[in-house]
């Protein structure tokens, strides 16, 4: 009666789980498990949101193996070690799992499986979170890609296996081992500040189908025209389930091209969904070429640029959504209720932050990391990189996001300012990404005062925007991209 350990990580469903379902084909029974081993992910372990979904995701994952006649087992420690005794108690001879590609936990992964292997136990690990290996894809000189349209290209019409479904059966041992209990784990916050979070998503794997279903009805004809508008339910916000694994690349793109009559690419909203699926896929190849991405600008000129000196008190301001900025502060307040941000709002914050007030990115980076839920080093060190202008595809360093300009083409007629901020409700659309500029004689009428209740703006755009260019040319003559 031969067993298998299937170690999961950040693939937290049944369906097109290469891992779990060779496990089930090639041995009678099967445990599944869930390590805790935060440290092994330093410096980057899981930030406070995305702790908060991991718990609900495990909770949901448990129950859906549970129908199957398996079960979830949960420990902390040390991956081998919680590898090497879980083996022992169940007499397995196979340990599976699906692979990771951020840079530590790869490495951790190579010395997992050559320490099973010498111990004699089978150890295996399969692709299931990207459609393309990072090292499979490579320029005509055999360089990775350092710019996404050529990449995309390559990528974009190579075959995508179907996925698989779900085993019907996940046998557990007879004598099922020792599990923690989820609530024991210090994955929810002691102070109850994840409310909005909790009431704005569903995760686990059967929320992931439901929320691709929803959005393959509701929004994917129309999402070449309406993605950049942050009032309106026009993108997938499949962005979290896609991080925990709860759904494959695979599976959205054969959704989506079924749902394109089996030509996604020939369709514009097709075409500029998969596109930003292809985003994700850079991401990693990126960051797998370039492990020190998240802590380094990828142009190392950007070493030796000019930020701002003393700059915690902005800092805190925008992490507050109180820059004075309608745009950017509706955005931070989105990102800190519901753990998520839209993307054309998540470009102005970052630009706000890097360009504007001279903050360097990392800061930016590490507070998205602990507050947004679909946090992913890959996907968060490129976004960062591509505004801050020192990436591998960035955009250029004279480009600076205008809160009004942006405002006033992607939110018109204010309802995205006036969801996030409240206080703004009654300010004439005319002036709601302006409200400084509200006449005197308006006051009274719309009971709001500029600066009261509201802040003014922290810096002036245009002269914040100059100084920002006159850093980008002290750097121009320095030494361009990192090895």
């Amino acid at each position: 009666m031969s067993t298998a350990i299937v170690w999961l990580r950040r693939d937290l469903r049944l369906a097109d789980n290469p891992a779990l379902d060779h496990a089930c084909r090639a041995h009678q029974y099967v445990v599944v498990l869930y390590v805790l081993a935060e440290h092994e992910a330093a410096p980057w372990q899981a930030g406070a949101a995305s702790r908060v979904w991991l718990h609900h995701s495990l909770r949901a994952l448990a129950g859906a193996l549970g129908e199957r006649g398996g079960c979830l087992v949960l420990r902390r420690g040390d991956s081998l070690a919680v590898l090497q005794a879980l083996v022992a108690e169940t007499q397995a001879g196979a340990v599976y799992w699906n692979r990771g590609y951020e840079p530590a936990l790869s490495a951790r992964d190579a010395d997992i499986k050559h320490a099973l292997r010498a111990a004699g136990l089978e150890a295996h690990s399969f692709p299931a979170s990207l459609l393309n290996e990072p090292w499979d894809v490579r320029t005509g000189n055999g360089d990775p890609y350092r710019v996404f349209t050529p990449y995309w290209k390559s990528v974009s019409r190579r075959p995508v296996a179907a996925p698989h479904p779900a085993p019907l059966t996940v046998l557990a041992p007879l004598r099922r081992p020792r599990s923690e209990a989820l609530d024991d784990w210090p994955l929810l916050p002691c102070i109850p500040w994840a409310a909005g979070i909790e009431a704005a998503w569903n995760p686990g794997e059967a929320g992931a189908r439901g929320r691709l279903l929803e959005f393959l009805d509701e929004g994917l004809f129309d999402y070449a025209d309406a993605r950049n508008l942050p009032a309106a339910p026009a993108v997938s916000r499949l962005s979290p389930h896609l991080h925990f694994g709860e759904i494959s690349p695979r599976q959205v793109w054969w959704a989506v091209a079924n749902r394109c009559g089996g030509q996604p690419l020939e369709s514009r909203g097709g075409e500029a969904f998969l596109r930003e699926l292809g985003w994700r896929e850079f991401a990693a190849h990126v960051l797998w070429h370039h492990p020190d991405s998240p802590q380094r600008p990828l142009q190392a000129r950007f070493d030796a640029y000019p930020w701002a000196e003393d700059y915690a008190p902005a800092l805190a301001a925008w992490q507050q959504g109180r820059t004075g900025y309608p745009l950017v502060d509706a955005g931070m307040r989105e990102l800190w209720t519901t753990g998520w941000m839209h993307n054309r709002v998540r470009m102005l914050c970052a630009s706000f932050l890097v360009k504007n007030l001279r903050i360097p990115w990392q800061e930016g980076a590490r507070w998205f990391w602990d507050t947004l839920v679909d946090a992913d080093l890959a996907s968060n060190t490129l976004g960062w990189q591509w505004t801050a202008g020192c990436g591998v595809d960035a955009a250029p360093y004279f480009r600076v996001f205008s809160p009004l300009r942006q405002g006033e083409q992607f939110d018109a007629g204010g309802d995205y300012v006036r969801r996030w901020l409240p206080e703004l409700k009654a300010v004439p659309t005319k002036y709601i990404h302006a409200p400084w500029t509200l006449p005197a004689a308006e006051t009274a009428r719309c009971c709001f005062k500029p600066g009261a209740g509201y802040p003014l703006p922290i810096v002036d755009f245009a002269s914040s925007r100059a100084q920002a260019l006159a850093g980008f040319e002290r750097i121009k003559g320095e030494r361009g991209l990192s090895a």
